[in-house]
Protein backbone atom coordinates (compact mmCIF):
# COMPACT_ATOMS: atom_id res chain seq x y z
CA UNK A 1 0.00 0.00 0.00
CA UNK A 2 1.30 3.47 -0.95
CA UNK A 3 2.07 6.39 1.36
CA UNK A 4 -1.03 8.39 2.32
CA UNK A 5 -1.67 11.90 3.53
CA UNK A 6 -2.18 10.47 7.05
CA UNK A 7 1.29 8.92 6.91
CA UNK A 8 2.85 12.24 5.89
CA UNK A 9 0.89 14.09 8.58
CA UNK A 10 2.12 11.69 11.26
CA UNK A 11 5.74 12.02 10.13
CA UNK A 12 5.53 15.83 10.02
CA UNK A 13 3.61 16.10 13.30
CA UNK A 14 0.62 17.89 11.80
CA UNK A 15 -3.01 17.14 11.01
CA UNK A 16 -3.92 15.55 7.64
CA UNK A 17 -5.87 18.72 6.79
CA UNK A 18 -2.65 20.70 7.19
CA UNK A 19 -0.90 18.44 4.67
CA UNK A 20 -3.78 19.06 2.23
CA UNK A 21 -3.42 22.82 2.70
CA UNK A 22 0.33 22.64 2.11
CA UNK A 23 -0.29 20.74 -1.13
CA UNK A 24 -2.77 23.46 -2.13
CA UNK A 25 -0.18 26.15 -1.18
CA UNK A 26 -2.63 27.74 1.25
CA UNK A 27 -1.40 31.24 2.23
CA UNK A 28 -2.30 30.81 5.92
CA UNK A 29 0.14 27.93 6.42
CA UNK A 30 3.47 29.19 7.76
CA UNK A 31 6.64 28.80 5.75
CA UNK A 32 8.21 26.60 8.45
CA UNK A 33 5.23 24.22 8.45
CA UNK A 34 5.26 24.04 4.65
CA UNK A 35 8.96 23.24 4.71
CA UNK A 36 8.49 20.49 7.33
CA UNK A 37 5.60 18.87 5.45
CA UNK A 38 7.36 19.04 2.08
CA UNK A 39 10.45 17.48 3.64
CA UNK A 40 8.36 14.59 4.96
CA UNK A 41 6.67 14.16 1.57
CA UNK A 42 10.02 13.99 -0.18
CA UNK A 43 11.58 11.57 2.30
CA UNK A 44 8.55 9.27 2.15
CA UNK A 45 8.20 9.47 -1.63
CA UNK A 46 4.67 10.87 -1.44
CA UNK A 47 3.31 12.44 -4.65
CA UNK A 48 -0.09 14.13 -4.45
CA UNK A 49 -2.72 13.17 -6.99
CA UNK A 50 -2.59 15.95 -9.59
CA UNK A 51 -6.23 15.63 -10.64
CA UNK A 52 -7.52 15.67 -7.08
CA UNK A 53 -5.34 18.63 -6.25
CA UNK A 54 -6.56 20.54 -9.30
CA UNK A 55 -10.18 19.96 -8.32
CA UNK A 56 -9.51 21.08 -4.76
CA UNK A 57 -7.71 24.22 -5.90
CA UNK A 58 -9.97 24.85 -8.89
CA UNK A 59 -6.66 25.00 -10.75
CA UNK A 60 -5.15 23.13 -13.68
CA UNK A 61 -1.61 23.68 -12.32
CA UNK A 62 -0.51 24.40 -15.87
CA UNK A 63 0.80 27.45 -17.73
CA UNK A 64 -0.07 28.01 -21.37
CA UNK A 65 2.82 29.18 -23.54
CA UNK A 66 1.87 30.69 -26.89
CA UNK A 67 4.34 30.67 -29.79
CA UNK A 68 4.18 33.14 -32.69
CA UNK A 69 2.58 32.07 -35.96
CA UNK A 70 4.62 29.53 -37.91
CA UNK A 71 6.00 27.79 -34.82
CA UNK A 72 7.71 25.14 -36.97
CA UNK A 73 9.98 27.89 -38.29
CA UNK A 74 10.15 29.82 -35.02
CA UNK A 75 11.51 26.80 -33.17
CA UNK A 76 14.51 26.84 -35.50
CA UNK A 77 15.53 30.02 -33.70
CA UNK A 78 17.53 29.38 -30.48
CA UNK A 79 15.67 32.27 -28.79
CA UNK A 80 12.61 30.10 -28.15
CA UNK A 81 14.24 27.05 -26.50
CA UNK A 82 16.17 29.43 -24.23
CA UNK A 83 13.14 31.49 -23.16
CA UNK A 84 11.25 28.23 -22.57
CA UNK A 85 14.13 27.08 -20.37
CA UNK A 86 13.66 30.17 -18.21
CA UNK A 87 9.91 29.63 -17.97
CA UNK A 88 10.38 25.94 -17.13
CA UNK A 89 12.79 26.68 -14.29
CA UNK A 90 10.10 28.60 -12.37
CA UNK A 91 7.24 26.34 -13.43
CA UNK A 92 9.11 23.31 -12.09
CA UNK A 93 9.82 24.98 -8.74
CA UNK A 94 6.17 26.01 -8.38
CA UNK A 95 4.86 22.61 -9.52
CA UNK A 96 3.27 23.85 -12.76
CA UNK A 97 3.32 22.02 -16.06
CA UNK A 98 3.61 23.76 -19.43
CA UNK A 99 1.07 23.57 -22.24
CA UNK A 100 2.44 24.77 -25.60
CA UNK A 101 0.13 26.39 -28.14
CA UNK A 102 1.26 26.71 -31.76
CA UNK A 103 -0.31 27.45 -35.12
CA UNK A 104 0.49 28.31 -38.70
CA UNK A 105 -1.61 31.50 -38.62
CA UNK A 106 -2.94 34.06 -36.16
CA UNK A 107 -6.38 32.48 -36.56
CA UNK A 108 -5.09 29.02 -35.57
CA UNK A 109 -3.25 30.45 -32.56
CA UNK A 110 -6.39 32.30 -31.42
CA UNK A 111 -8.46 29.11 -31.71
CA UNK A 112 -5.93 27.24 -29.58
CA UNK A 113 -5.93 29.94 -26.91
CA UNK A 114 -9.72 30.01 -26.85
CA UNK A 115 -9.78 26.24 -26.28
CA UNK A 116 -7.27 26.50 -23.45
CA UNK A 117 -9.24 29.26 -21.71
CA UNK A 118 -12.77 27.93 -22.27
CA UNK A 119 -11.92 24.37 -21.22
CA UNK A 120 -9.99 25.48 -18.10
CA UNK A 121 -6.89 23.65 -19.33
CA UNK A 122 -4.54 26.33 -18.04
CA UNK A 123 -4.41 28.87 -15.20
CA UNK A 124 -2.64 31.58 -17.19
CA UNK A 125 -0.84 32.28 -20.45
CA UNK A 126 2.56 33.62 -21.53
CA UNK A 127 2.80 35.11 -25.01
CA UNK A 128 6.29 34.74 -26.52
CA UNK A 129 5.75 37.59 -28.98
CA UNK A 130 4.09 40.98 -29.28
CA UNK A 131 2.52 42.15 -32.51
CA UNK A 132 0.24 44.90 -33.78
CA UNK A 133 -3.52 44.39 -33.40
CA UNK A 134 -3.22 40.93 -31.88
CA UNK A 135 -6.64 39.23 -31.52
CA UNK A 136 -5.18 36.89 -28.87
CA UNK A 137 -4.39 39.82 -26.57
CA UNK A 138 -7.84 41.30 -27.18
CA UNK A 139 -9.50 37.97 -26.31
CA UNK A 140 -7.51 37.57 -23.08
CA UNK A 141 -8.27 41.13 -21.99
CA UNK A 142 -11.97 40.73 -22.73
CA UNK A 143 -12.11 37.56 -20.63
CA UNK A 144 -9.98 39.03 -17.83
CA UNK A 145 -7.75 35.97 -18.07
CA UNK A 146 -4.26 36.09 -16.47
CA UNK A 147 -1.52 36.54 -19.07
CA UNK A 148 1.95 37.99 -19.49
CA UNK A 149 3.72 39.18 -22.64
CA UNK A 150 7.42 38.61 -23.32
CA UNK A 151 8.02 41.87 -25.16
CA UNK A 152 6.28 45.24 -25.17
CA UNK A 153 2.52 45.32 -25.86
CA UNK A 154 1.48 47.28 -28.93
CA UNK A 155 -1.25 49.13 -26.99
CA UNK A 156 -2.86 49.29 -23.53
CA UNK A 157 0.66 48.98 -22.18
CA UNK A 158 -0.33 50.04 -18.64
CA UNK A 159 -2.95 47.27 -18.43
CA UNK A 160 -0.74 44.35 -19.51
CA UNK A 161 2.02 42.77 -17.46
CA UNK A 162 5.06 42.39 -19.69
CA UNK A 163 8.75 41.55 -19.49
CA UNK A 164 11.00 43.27 -22.01
CA UNK A 165 14.30 44.98 -22.76
CA UNK A 166 14.78 48.61 -23.72
CA UNK A 167 15.01 47.75 -27.40
CA UNK A 168 15.01 51.35 -28.58
CA UNK A 169 18.04 52.14 -26.47
CA UNK A 170 19.72 48.86 -27.45
CA UNK A 171 19.15 49.57 -31.14
CA UNK A 172 20.58 53.05 -30.76
CA UNK A 173 23.65 51.95 -28.81
CA UNK A 174 24.60 49.09 -31.13
CA UNK A 175 24.19 51.36 -34.20
CA UNK A 176 26.37 54.02 -32.55
CA UNK A 177 29.10 51.39 -32.24
CA UNK A 178 29.26 51.14 -36.04
CA UNK A 179 29.12 54.93 -36.46
CA UNK A 180 32.06 55.39 -34.09
CA UNK A 181 34.03 52.95 -36.23
CA UNK A 182 33.65 55.22 -39.22
CA UNK A 183 30.63 53.71 -41.01
CA UNK A 184 28.21 56.02 -42.81
CA UNK A 185 26.30 53.58 -45.01
CA UNK A 186 24.59 51.43 -42.39
CA UNK A 187 21.68 49.14 -43.27
CA UNK A 188 19.05 47.58 -41.02
CA UNK A 189 17.88 43.96 -41.38
CA UNK A 190 14.89 43.06 -39.22
CA UNK A 191 11.78 40.94 -38.94
CA UNK A 192 8.23 41.95 -39.81
CA UNK A 193 7.18 45.50 -38.93
CA UNK A 194 4.08 43.93 -37.35
CA UNK A 195 6.37 42.84 -34.52
CA UNK A 196 6.90 45.46 -31.80
CA UNK A 197 10.49 44.29 -31.18
CA UNK A 198 11.41 45.05 -34.81
CA UNK A 199 9.81 48.49 -34.67
CA UNK A 200 11.60 49.42 -31.43
CA UNK A 201 15.04 48.26 -32.57
CA UNK A 202 14.61 50.07 -35.87
CA UNK A 203 13.59 53.23 -33.98
CA UNK A 204 16.87 53.07 -32.04
CA UNK A 205 18.77 52.60 -35.31
CA UNK A 206 17.00 55.64 -36.76
CA UNK A 207 17.76 57.81 -33.71
CA UNK A 208 21.46 56.96 -33.88
CA UNK A 209 21.63 57.86 -37.59
CA UNK A 210 19.75 61.12 -37.11
CA UNK A 211 21.94 62.21 -34.21
CA UNK A 212 25.03 61.52 -36.34
CA UNK A 213 23.58 63.45 -39.30
CA UNK A 214 23.34 60.31 -41.43
CA UNK A 215 20.39 59.53 -43.75
CA UNK A 216 17.63 57.08 -42.81
CA UNK A 217 17.12 55.45 -46.21
CA UNK A 218 14.25 53.20 -47.28
CA UNK A 219 16.52 51.08 -49.48
CA UNK A 220 18.74 50.32 -46.46
CA UNK A 221 15.90 48.74 -44.48
CA UNK A 222 15.05 45.09 -45.20
CA UNK A 223 12.44 43.00 -43.40
CA UNK A 224 12.54 39.21 -43.53
CA UNK A 225 11.78 36.23 -41.26
CA UNK A 226 13.91 35.71 -38.13
CA UNK A 227 15.67 32.81 -39.83
CA UNK A 228 19.00 32.12 -41.47
CA UNK A 229 17.27 32.14 -44.87
CA UNK A 230 15.85 35.60 -44.09
CA UNK A 231 19.37 36.94 -43.62
CA UNK A 232 20.49 35.44 -46.93
CA UNK A 233 17.61 37.08 -48.79
CA UNK A 234 18.43 40.45 -47.21
CA UNK A 235 22.01 40.27 -48.52
CA UNK A 236 20.76 39.69 -52.06
CA UNK A 237 18.68 42.87 -51.88
CA UNK A 238 21.21 45.15 -50.17
CA UNK A 239 24.24 44.24 -52.24
CA UNK A 240 22.40 44.74 -55.51
CA UNK A 241 22.24 48.48 -54.66
CA UNK A 242 24.52 50.95 -56.49
CA UNK A 243 25.99 51.94 -53.10
CA UNK A 244 25.80 48.92 -50.79
CA UNK A 245 26.27 49.40 -47.05
CA UNK A 246 29.54 48.99 -45.18
CA UNK A 247 27.83 48.27 -41.87
CA UNK A 248 24.82 46.13 -40.95
CA UNK A 249 22.50 46.18 -37.93
CA UNK A 250 20.73 42.79 -37.84
CA UNK A 251 17.99 42.31 -35.24
CA UNK A 252 18.49 38.57 -34.69
CA UNK A 253 21.58 36.36 -34.40
CA UNK A 254 20.17 33.56 -36.55
CA UNK A 255 19.54 36.04 -39.36
CA UNK A 256 23.09 37.33 -38.86
CA UNK A 257 24.52 33.85 -39.45
CA UNK A 258 22.61 33.72 -42.73
CA UNK A 259 23.99 37.15 -43.65
CA UNK A 260 27.59 36.10 -42.94
CA UNK A 261 27.15 32.91 -44.96
CA UNK A 262 25.65 34.73 -47.94
CA UNK A 263 28.32 37.44 -47.87
CA UNK A 264 31.00 34.76 -48.10
CA UNK A 265 29.28 33.33 -51.18
CA UNK A 266 29.41 36.83 -52.67
CA UNK A 267 33.13 37.07 -51.97
CA UNK A 268 32.81 39.47 -49.02
CA UNK A 269 34.12 38.82 -45.54
CA UNK A 270 32.99 39.99 -42.08
CA UNK A 271 34.56 42.17 -40.73
CA UNK A 272 37.22 42.77 -43.41
CA UNK A 273 34.69 44.04 -45.99
CA UNK A 274 31.47 44.45 -43.97
CA UNK A 275 30.98 45.14 -40.26
CA UNK A 276 27.98 43.51 -38.62
CA UNK A 277 26.22 43.87 -35.26
CA UNK A 278 23.34 41.79 -34.00
CA UNK A 279 20.85 41.05 -31.20
CA UNK A 280 20.00 38.25 -28.72
CA UNK A 281 23.37 36.61 -27.94
CA UNK A 282 22.18 33.07 -28.54
CA UNK A 283 24.79 30.34 -28.08
CA UNK A 284 25.55 30.33 -31.83
CA UNK A 285 26.70 33.96 -31.80
CA UNK A 286 29.89 33.15 -29.91
CA UNK A 287 30.90 30.02 -31.84
CA UNK A 288 30.16 31.26 -35.37
CA UNK A 289 33.02 32.67 -37.43
CA UNK A 290 33.53 35.46 -36.80
CA UNK A 291 31.96 35.63 -33.32
CA UNK A 292 29.19 38.23 -33.41
CA UNK A 293 29.12 41.58 -31.67
CA UNK A 294 25.61 41.37 -30.28
CA UNK A 295 23.16 42.78 -27.73
CA UNK A 296 22.72 40.17 -24.99
CA UNK A 297 19.03 40.52 -24.06
CA UNK A 298 19.25 37.87 -21.30
CA UNK A 299 16.74 35.48 -22.88
CA UNK A 300 16.67 33.03 -19.97
CA UNK A 301 15.91 35.86 -17.55
CA UNK A 302 13.07 37.10 -19.76
CA UNK A 303 11.41 33.68 -19.49
CA UNK A 304 12.11 33.32 -15.79
CA UNK A 305 10.63 36.72 -14.90
CA UNK A 306 7.68 36.15 -17.23
CA UNK A 307 6.78 32.93 -15.42
CA UNK A 308 7.18 34.56 -12.00
CA UNK A 309 4.86 37.42 -12.97
CA UNK A 310 2.24 35.05 -14.37
CA UNK A 311 2.14 32.81 -11.31
CA UNK A 312 1.77 35.90 -9.12
CA UNK A 313 -1.22 36.96 -11.23
CA UNK A 314 -2.72 33.47 -11.08
CA UNK A 315 -2.46 33.36 -7.29
CA UNK A 316 -3.72 36.93 -6.84
CA UNK A 317 -6.27 38.11 -9.39
CA UNK A 318 -5.95 41.70 -8.12
CA UNK A 319 -2.19 41.80 -8.79
CA UNK A 320 -1.57 45.09 -10.68
CA UNK A 321 -0.02 45.13 -14.15
CA UNK A 322 3.78 45.30 -14.10
CA UNK A 323 6.47 46.33 -16.53
CA UNK A 324 9.71 44.42 -15.94
CA UNK A 325 12.70 45.68 -17.94
CA UNK A 326 15.63 43.25 -18.14
CA UNK A 327 18.93 45.15 -18.61
CA UNK A 328 20.81 44.22 -21.77
CA UNK A 329 24.56 44.01 -22.24
CA UNK A 330 26.53 44.42 -25.45
CA UNK A 331 29.05 41.67 -26.15
CA UNK A 332 31.82 43.18 -28.30
CA UNK A 333 33.37 40.49 -30.46
CA UNK A 334 35.05 40.18 -33.86
CA UNK A 335 32.31 41.01 -36.38
CA UNK A 336 33.09 44.74 -36.59
CA UNK A 337 36.14 46.66 -37.69
CA UNK A 338 37.07 50.32 -38.01
CA UNK A 339 37.02 51.60 -41.57
CA UNK A 340 40.52 52.32 -42.82
CA UNK A 341 39.24 55.47 -44.52
CA UNK A 342 36.42 56.58 -42.18
CA UNK A 343 33.33 58.23 -43.64
CA UNK A 344 32.18 59.59 -40.30
CA UNK A 345 33.23 63.13 -39.41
Amino acid sequence: MGVTIKDVAKAAGVAPSTVSRVIADHPRISASTKKRVKKAMKEMGYHPNANARSLANKSSQSIGVVMPAGADKALQNPFFPEVLRGISSIAHKMDYSLLLNTGESTEEILEGVQRMVNSNRTDGIILLYSQLNDPVVNFLLEHDFPFVVIGKPYERIDEITHVDNDNVRGGKEITEHLIKQGHERIAFIGGSTDLVVTVDRMKGYQLALEEAGLPFLDEYRIHEEFLESGGQQAVNELFALPEPPTGLVVTDDLMSIGVVSMLEKCGKLVPEDISLVSFNNVYLSEITRPPLTTVDIKIYELGLQGAKCLIEKVKNKSEPAKRIIIPYQIEYRASTKEREVPFYK
